[in-house]
């Protein structure tokens, strides 16, 4: 009896550990004309390239470039966790043309650049239509931690990736990837279709990431689970209402069948802002309408 009240409190002990670890913003704020509440359960994460505290060797490791000015964001997400069916992750292109609140049509990543994740939310949120209830952020050093707790991710590739400004050079074929060869592959353009297959690339990584952290060989083992747990928790920036379970609860979900994929994309074009992403109106207002009413999206309207 004793040695099972010891296990409990250990377990809570970790747990609030855990909870306090994580590094906690005001993201979610009230607006006047706020999205009302939309069935099911959504997170918006994003992948920014903070440095942090890293040193300058780490960033040369890294091959983060330096300091480039304020914090921005590589990579912007939205997971929809249904009341039943499989999760749904969408990719937002960061030089996505919209609507931001007091600053006019411009990049999707400006609005973080302008007014941190507040505004990036509800950027989002108004573009989409959709009620963020979750927000997770992540910088460079934190990802590649997070990577190299789990002992690396396992990457197959149709092409070889060559990227000295990500500090890339990876064979075709199957391999482990590093953190820093994690954060260059999930960040790189090298490639044939840029933008997009950073995307798919993005996508495809963070599908084997969870699927690692959360198989049995992890969740079993408390020398593999603790350091991979606490890394997360260490790293995260989360808003002020979320918590370790929800982050559980997020990866828990993503560990089942997920559907991947992009909104609905109609081209590019010069603008005053430079070289941005359209979305296809129609399709888009289609797609977003399907999320927000926890509704199956059609089909035709998912990018692969």
């Amino acid at each position: 009896m004793l040695v099972v009240v010891l296990v409990i409190v250990g377990l809570v002990a970790g747990i609030v550990h855990l909870d306090n670890a994580l590094t906690r913003i005001d993201a979610l704020t009230s607006y006047s004309d706020r999205v009302g509440n939309t069935p099911g359960t959504n997170w918006l994460l994003v992948g920014s390239d903070g440095r942090g505290d890293l040193s300058s060797e780490q960033e040369q490791e890294l091959a983060t470039g330096g300091d480039t000015g304020p914090e921005r964001t590589d990579t912007i997400m939205l997971v929809h966790i249904p009341k039943s069916g499989p999760t749904t992750m969408v990719s937002l292109p960061r030089d996505s043309y919209v609507s931001i609140p007091g600053y006019g049509r411009d990049k999707l990543n400006a609005s973080f650049a302008f007014g941190g994740p507040p505004l990036l939310v509800q950027t989002v949120e108004q573009a989409t239509g959709v009620r963020i209830d979750h927000y997770a952020q992540i910088g460079f050093g934190g990802f590649s931690g997070v990577v190299d707790a789990l002992g690396g991710i396992e990457m197959c590739l149709d092409e070889p990736i060559v990227d000295p400004l990500a500090g890339l050079d990876l064979p075709a074929g199957c391999q482990e990837l590093s953190g820093p060869q994690a954060l260059g592959f999930v960040r790189t353009r090298a490639t044939p279709r840029a933008d997009v297959d950073r995307m798919n690339n993005q996508r495809m990584f963070m599908s084997a990431l969870l699927q690692k952290a959360t198989s049995t060989s992890t969740l079993l083992n408390p020398f593999a689970l603790w350091p991979m747990a606490t890394g997360v928790a260490g790293s995260l920036k989360v808003d002020e209402g979320d918590h370790i379970w929800n982050l559980a609860a997020l990866g828990w979900a993503m560990r089942a069948e997920t559907v991947t994929t992009t909104v609905p994309i109609a081209g590019f074009d010069e603008t005053d802002v430079g070289n941005v992403v359209l979305w296809d109106k129609a399709r888009a207002s289609d797609f977003f309408d399907a999320i927000a009413k926890d509704q199956p999206i059609p089909e035709d309207l998912l990018t692969r």
